[in-house]
This record gives C-alpha cells, structure tokens and sequence, in this order.
C-alpha cells in the first residue's frame, strides 16, 4: 500500500482478527501511519506473530494478543495484556469474523449461532469492554466496524451471515449515538467483493466469479488493501464529524 497522508503518531489501536487477509492489511495501514498497533487472533497465532514481526521490521511497535472475540472475560485479559504492553486504545477497529455458505432451510441452529457468536456479539464484547476503558481513561477514541455490503442486501445462502452484518450496522449506529457525548465516534466499512481467505476457493469457479463480477460496476475484485484507506480516513481527524456512518467500498454495488 501507498504510503499514507493521515498521521496517527502517539496512538494505540486494536485490530481483532488482525492476523490475515483485511484485518492484516488495516493493522499495517495504521502501523505505517504511526500507531502502536495490537493485533488480536483467536486461533491463527503463526499468521499474528508474522505481522508482528513485519510491523516491528519496519520500524512500527506492534503485539500480537489472543483472545475469542465473544468472551468477555478473555476479552477483558487480552485489553489488560494491551493496556500493559502498549498503553489503553484510541482505536478499536472490530473485524473479525466467519463465514459459510448454507441455504437457509438447511442451517442448523448451532451454526446460526456460532456466526452471531463471533459477527455480532463480538463486536458488542469487545465494543463495550473499550468503549468504557475510552470512558475511562477520558480518550475521545474512534471505533470502526467491518460490516460488509451483505449488511445492505441479500444474498443466496448467506442469510445468517448478512444477519448478522444488518445487526452490526444497527449496532454501529446505536453506539454512535450513545457514545457521542463521550466524545467517542463509531462507524462502519462496508467492503463488497474482496479477495480473501474466507472466499479464495469460490472465487477460482469461473462461473461464480464471472456471476458476481457481474454486479459489480467497476468491474474489479478488490483487494484487502482497498479497505485501508477507508479505515485510515476513519480513524484520523480530518473525519472528525463523522460518526454513525458507513462507507462502502465496493465497486459500486450497492447502487444498482
């Protein structure tokens, strides 16, 4: 990536499921731009140490943090080891998450579950927990949301999935609102079609890849580092008076 205009010198952030693909790629946007940076993992603990090591080559403070996401109590330990280690948060960027593709007569409960689990309660968990230690320490923070477009439309088999991405875009909102007089700002990145671990295999079928180029007018699958930018601006104070809102990064497929 580009080397950045947004200076964020002196500051600490979290990147949870920091470890690969787009959360990777936003831990080392804000690393170049100067923040200290802690990349969270569940279970990928190779992938984090590697980011780690990358950031600190090039100069950046970085640390790799183990927790699940949806835990509070491992939640609380993994900003205790943050807090300790690199000083309290002054961005959080929530971006962990799973993915299946199953058709909706044929999902289970328990893998309903386990995609709210980490898509929307982790987001709530680990939110929250930052959002008071902000509160506390009196940091005037920026929290930003991963939340894709499947938040704004649907799609075949995927409908725990967009669940709970309409969830996080609510939950962006609500806490933009609540956490306004706290000074804190809250809001979301909806990427669209990215190419990704999670999506790598279905994207060598031809016919799949060709069906989804489709709808995308600009014609092009992005990368994770279209992302960065996006979450850079966010993070930085030229957004200053933005709070509550979603920005899209998708080729233009949610206007048509």
């Amino acid at each position: 990536m580009a080397q950045s205009r947004y200076t964020l010198a002196g500051q600490r952030a979290l990147v949870t499921g920091g470890s690969r693909s787009i959360g990777r790629a936003i831990a080392f946007g804000l690393a170049r731009c100067g923040a200290a940076v802690a990349i969270n993992y569940h279970r990928a603990a190779d992938a984090a140490r590697s980011a780690v090591a990358e950031i600190e080559s090039d100069g950046g403070r970085a640390l790799a943090v183990r927790a699940d996401v949806a835990d509070p109590e491992d939640v609380g330990r993994m900003l205790d080891r943050v807090e300790g280690e690199l000083g309290p948060v002054d961005i959080l960027v929530n971006n962990a998450g799973v993915l299946t593709r199953t058709p909706f007569l044929e999902i289970a409960i328990d893998e309903w579950d386990r995609i709210l689990r980490t898509n929307l309660r982790g987001y709530f968990v680990v939110g929250q927990a930052v959002a008071r230690r902000m509160v506390r320490h009196g940091i005037p923070g920026c929290i930003v949301h991963i939340a894709f477009t499947s938040s704004r439309y649907a799609s075949q088999n995927l409908s725990h999935y967009a669940a709970s991405k309409g969830g996080s875009t609510m939950l962006t909102r609500s806490m933009a609102y609540e956490l306004a007089d706290h000074g804190i700002r809250v809001n979301e990145v909806n990427p669209g079609l990215i190419e990704t671990d999670m999506n790598r295999r279905d994207l060598e079928d031809a016919a799949w890849r060709r069906m989804r180029l489709d709808r995308i007018p600009l014609r092009r699958i992005g990368t994770p580092d279209d992302v960065v930018g996006a979450v850079l601006f966010l993070a930085s104070t030229d957004a200053g008076l933005m709070t509550g809102a979603s920005v899209a990064i998708d080729g233009g497929m949610t206007v048509i």
